[in-house]
């Protein structure tokens, strides 16, 4: 058996992390730290490449993250398949206090480029919403009054 790196674990199973392979570490850090509210919480190196998590500082008790993984091109162990991106319809999604939210960040994106589908009111429960690129081509979805936050406090408290 191996001995732990870390004290202190969950009390119970956690979903904690999406991870995606990146083209570009740095692009990808800057990119969700401007567009989102994700923060860095942890970057590293070692032998296979970078690797960086990204997420929201009130989550401590419950943390979800977003993990970037650049790897090496000599130690790729996905060496041979193709980059996945989340794209057309999978995407993440970012539920916005405010309509005037989801306005802002897709005229933010529009001027740099990166916006894929500008703000539009779909039917119950999707809400109003905007798509945004991440750089390596994967959806981001900015959401109001798509009901995700108030459902889940709702039932769960």
């Amino acid at each position: 058996m191996t001995e732990p790196v870390y004290d202190l674990h969950p009390p119970e199973p956690r979903w904690t992390h999406m991870a995606l392979r990146v083209a570009d570490i740095d692009a990808t850090i800057d990119w969700y730290c401007e567009y989102t509210p994700l923060e860095l919480l942890d970057r590293r190196e070692d032998d296979m490449g970078y690797g960086a998590w990204l997420g929201m500082p009130d989550t401590a008790d419950r943390p979800f993250i977003l993990v970037a993984a650049q790897f090496f091109p000599d130690t790729d162990p996905f060496a041979d398949a193709p980059q996945e991106v989340l794209a057309p319809f999978a995407h993440f999604g970012m539920e916005m206090p405010d309509k005037d939210q989801v306005d802002a960040i897709a005229a933010k994106a529009d001027e740099a480029g990166c916006l894929a589908m500008g703000p539009t009111m779909m039917p119950p429960p999707i809400g109003y919403i905007c798509m945004l690129r991440d750089p390596d081509g994967n959806m981001v979805e900015y959401s109001w009054d798509q009901g995700v936050y108030a459902t889940a406090k709702q039932r769960w408290g």
